[in-house]
């Protein structure tokens, strides 16, 4: 079995890797820690999983979901994300996700995961299963923050962290004037005029980890 585990953070790839090596016979891990890495790996070689963490730096991790997607539809991905699934699972998983899993699981639940996703199942919590059996909750009665591309909605999360224009821009790669777009982009959006309504809007539909 061949994985590629994508993740910026080379401590977060080498503990994955030692999880995967231990878990798996005969398993070959392979790593990447960009977006234009990631593709190299994915177009050269044969996978038969990618482990995708979330918040990459530059398109971010839903958009290199949907990319891979589009060039090997078949080749499962597992997000592994610090963010809690109420934040980011059901687009990961409308993104073409075959399974969500915060980083803080316990390798056992992580090597599982794997097992399911491997054998073409989808791997979600009960309570997302639940959600999702509810079919995502009627159109109309979804909130305004729906609307949000996936990477507004990821810069609307930062920001009602408390990160700042200048944090976002460094920790994405990109431009402080990206971002400051991006940030007016959410607030007409959401039909927002302040940090402080943003703030309060992040608290009312729980959009903090």
């Amino acid at each position: 079995m061949k994985i590629l585990v994508v993740d910026d953070h080379p401590v977060v790839q080498h503990g994955l890797k030692g999880i995967l090596l231990k878990g798996f016979r005969n398993v070959v891990v392979g790593e990447a820690g960009s977006e234009s890495e990631a593709f190299e790996q994915i177009r050269r070689h044969p996978w038969d999983l990618i482990l995708l963490d979330i918040t990459m730096p530059g398109r971010g991790g839903l958009e290199i979901l949907k990319q891979v997607k589009r060039e090997k539809p078949k080749l499962p991905v597992l997000i592994l994300s610090i963010h809690s699934e109420d934040l980011y699972a059901v687009r990961a998983l409308k993104a073409g996700a075959s399974g969500y899993l915060t980083k803080d699981a316990v390798p056992e639940k992580l090597v599982s995961a794997i097992h399911k996703v491997i054998s073409g199942g989808k791997f979600v919590s009960e309570a997302l299963a639940e959600k999702l059996a509810d079919g995502l909750a009627v159109e109309d009665d979804k909130p305004p923050h729906e609307i949000l591309s996936d990477r507004e909605y990821e810069v609307m999360l930062l920001l009602v962290s408390g990160k700042t224009v200048r944090e976002i821009a460094r920790k994405l790669s990109l431009s402080e004037k990206t971002i400051s777009t991006f940030r007016a982009r959410i607030y007409r959006k959401l039909n927002l005029t302040s940090y402080a309504q943003l703030i309060r809007y992040g608290l009312k539909h729980n959009l903090t980890d």
